[in-house]
């Protein structure tokens, strides 16, 4: 008889098979964890790919037809822009700059 047997066959096999079921839920929830990662990870690819492209359920065009669209200010213009509030804090800058050194 083997070290750490009960002596008994029919506790034995009842031990045996508890850690061969243990052994596979465990295997199946860690599978399981495994397989919602990768499903994630495909969703957000998709996603990713479908906001490049563009689709109709989306409102607008994907990121590749947008920069044929978008006007990029090179000039000042009425002063509500972001161009124009950070040439404001420039000024202001080189004015209090301009006061603190004299």
């Amino acid at each position: 008889m083997s070290e750490g047997a009960t002596g008994i066959t029919a506790m034995d096999a009842v031990v045996i098979w508890s850690v061969v079921a243990a052994a596979i839920a465990a295997g199946l929830g860690l599978l399981w964890r495994i397989t919602r990662g990768v499903r994630r990870i495909v969703s957000r690819v998709d996603e990713f790919i479908g906001e490049w492209k563009g689709t109709p359920a989306r409102s607008g065009p994907g990121v590749m037809a947008r920069p044929d669209g978008t006007e990029y200010e090179l000039h000042p213009n009425s002063g509500g822009s972001l161009r124009d509030a950070g040439d404001l804090v420039d000024t202001r800058t080189q004015q209090i700059a301009a006061s603190t050194d004299t």
